[in-house]
């Protein structure tokens, strides 16, 4: 009878380490917060978005509402005030001309890929960001950010 004390305390140890045992898993993470991805945008919609954006600079200059209204996305025609609209004109040099530095994509907070055009100053050897302008697909601005400027 003490031989089967033994046995059985045995077995309920082996049963009690299988039963609790945990498989283990391989975890991968990935960088998944990318803010840029390559550019893999068409030269007309790259052309289509810089008229827009260039057509958007001039009304901002002239301080051309109805024209500013029309460039922008749907999206973000009620979130933007004169106040936004004049914080962007002052953050922009119009003595300068602006060429395109880099085409790319913005993913926005909520996941969806936007393309994105940065732009520098003409002549500006540094190859320094001046602005970003992000576009919805079909070309309306969804967003202008001018680069902090050192003064």
């Amino acid at each position: 009878m003490n031989h089967m004390k033994k046995l059985f305390l045995g077995l309920a140890l082996i049963g009690g380490q299988l039963m609790f045992a945990q498989k283990v898993v391989d975890l991968k993470v990935e960088n998944g917060q990318k803010k840029e991805q390559p550019a893999t945008i068409s030269k007309e919609k790259v052309n289509t978005y810089n008229d827009n954006f260039l057509a958007f600079i001039n009304a901002l200059q002239s301080s051309d509402r109805k024209t500013m209204d029309g460039l922008l996305s749907d999206k973000v025609k009620e979130i933007v005030t004169d106040d936004v609209l004049k914080k962007v004109k002052d953050g922009i040099d119009y003595s300068k001309k602006l060429e395109i530095l880099k085409v790319g994509y913005y993913v926005t907070m909520d996941g969806i890929s936007h393309p994105n055009i940065k732009y520098k100053y003409a002549g500006d050897k540094s190859s320094k960001e001046a602005i970003s302008a992000v576009f919805d697909d079909d070309g309306k601005i969804l967003g202008v950010l001018p680069a902090k400027s050192e003064k």
